[in-house]
């Protein structure tokens, strides 16, 4: 009796708690609206089968409930009951996946008039490269990927010559605009997923994704990796900006081409012309858009990494027992050769960054401001 009416008050609750929840999905901003018609339909259908089931057990319950003299006895197997189970299953599958392949049909089937982008993910950072004046993005390949060439373009391609490079991960769309997504890895599985676009795609090592979209709301929209990636999976955000067209063209037109991004880096004179306030700023700001902070706390909380507040000025123990002093020449290894000194107590986790000189300059003007 207690679990049938336990049964009886879980779904009255289930049900109580669907249509009181505060957590509904937010508003969409983009033109797949019918991913939640899909995914209504799916909470449609399966909580339709656990409320009717739940209460067929309730009932059973009672039914059936142990009663002095009442004795159990054989039922043979009845095939009508098993056709009629059969094919009541059968339905309700394919009234689950349907819907789902149908929209997923049109979520890779990509207009003629889309534009590009490719999404490159990696430990712990999102980078984003769209076309030149060509409306054509270069090759890439893992063996071109190096320190001035993050992305793996192939320098003797002249298609790749133009392309726009973002290597911070803040991504602009215009309005309206239909966007074709390329997805790549360049290590592990990650997952691109923009919630309010209702848009999420798994980057796969060693292939190309993809998926469209077309934005329909103004704003900025938080980019998240949906898949666990490793130690900083949970800091690997970006941003999506939608903007009028305007807005955008003035923005992509600020971006680097591949070309300018393989000039010399910048010289000492160019470097030293950024105050140190400024230094600072910007290295607070590479810190936080390439996951630093993931792994590296500035409060002096523990972490993956050593915190970096006092960093600059102490004496380390490395793996080996040695010990070292923090200073400018061992924060510029520590950034650009990252495992080949370990701080003893610490894994070797910190993915190969691609700095130049000035953000070099600028990440250890920043850890120097945390010394007390």
């Amino acid at each position: 009796m207690a679990i049938a009416i336990t049964l009886i008050f879980i779904v009255i609750a289930s049900v109580l708690f669907h249509f009181l929840s505060p957590w509904w999905l937010t508003p969409v901003a983009s033109n797949w609206g019918e991913i939640d018609h899909a995914l209504n339909l799916t909470l449609i259908i399966t909580g339709a089968f656990f409320v009717i089931l739940n209460l067929i057990l309730a009932w059973l319950i009672l039914r059936f409930r142990h009663k002095p003299g009442r004795t159990s006895r054989f039922q043979p197997d009845s095939k009508k009951l098993e056709a009629w189970l059969i094919g009541i299953t059968s339905v309700g599958i394919i009234a689950l996946l349907a819907p789902g392949l149908l929209v997923y049909g049109q979520f890779v089937n990509v207009p003629n008039d889309a534009r590009l982008v490719e999404v490159v993910g990696e430990q712990w950072r999102w980078r984003f490269r769209f076309p030149g004046d060509d409306q054509q993005l270069g090759k890439s390949d893992a063996r071109f990927v190096s320190a001035t060439n993050p992305l793996g373009l192939d320098p003797d391609d002249p298609a790749g010559a133009d392309d726009r490079i973002i290597l911070t991960p803040e991504l602009h769309l215009p309005l309206y605009a239909p966007h074709k997504m390329l997805l790549r890895s360049k290590d592990v599985l990650h997952d691109f997923n923009v919630p309010q676009f209702r848009a999420k795609m798994d980057l796969v090592p060693g292939t190309v994704t993809h998926f469209w979209l077309r934005p329909t709301e103004r704003g900025q929209f938080d980019i998240l990796c949906a898949e666990l990636c490793g130690v900083g999976h949970f800091n690997m955000r970006g941003r999506v900006v939608v903007e009028d067209e305007a807005e955008f063209g003035r923005w992509l037109a600020a971006q680097p081409t591949f070309a300018q991004t393989q000039r010399p880096a910048e010289s000492p004179a160019e470097i030293g012309t950024l105050s140190t306030d400024d230094l600072i700023a910007m290295g607070k700001k590479l810190a936080e858009v390439n996951g630093c902070i993931a792994c590296h706390s500035h409060d002096g909380k523990p972490g993956i990494g050593p915190t970096w507040l006092n960093l600059y000025g102490k004496t380390e123990t490395m793996s080996d027992d040695t010990q070292l002093q923090v200073d400018d020449a061992y924060l510029r290894r520590a950034i650009l050769e990252a495992n080949a000194e370990l701080v003893k107590g610490y894994p070797a986790v910190m993915p190969v960054y691609t700095f130049n000189d000035q953000e070099i300059e600028a990440l250890i003007a920043y850890i120097r401001s945390l010394a007390q």
